[in-house]
């Protein structure tokens, strides 16, 4: 058994996949997922994982060169989130934010009810 890190095999796999320039979308509990999307649903009640827990524990597997967040996201709860983790999100409209989930490498959902607790993170590379 692991000892630390991503403990959900599918979310682990799917990070193990990632190379520099792919998108990792986290995503509340209420974003469509388009079909064909490789996703990894971590969803139990709402609310549960919450959008900080899981994103955080995805941070601390991957090196994020930027990110994009919805704009209307701009002064909330969500925004104070990305910004204490270090993210300064590139804000652009919540349509054009959904737009990128087909082209994601990995879309992990949420079980997040808070209005726009979504964000792309673009991978980067350690070195």
């Amino acid at each position: 058994m692991k000892r630390t890190g991503l403990l959900n095999p599918d979310l682990a796999a799917g990070v193990a996949r990632l190379g520099h320039g792919h998108l990792v979308l986290v995503v509340d509990c209420g974003t469509p997922i388009p079909p064909g999307a490789r996703v990894v649903d971590v969803t139990v009640v709402a609310g549960v994982p919450s959008f900080v827990q899981v994103l955080d524990a995805v941070l601390d597997e991957i090196v994020v060169e930027g990110s994009v967040a919805a704009s209307e996201s701009a002064g909330t709860v969500v925004t104070d989130w990305l910004e204490e983790r270090g993210l300064n999100p590139q804000l652009v409209p919540h349509e054009d934010l959904k737009a990128l989930l087909p082209g994601a490498a990995l879309v992990v959902r949420t079980g997040e009810a808070t209005a726009w607790a979504n964000v792309a993170l673009r991978c980067g590379v350690p070195f």
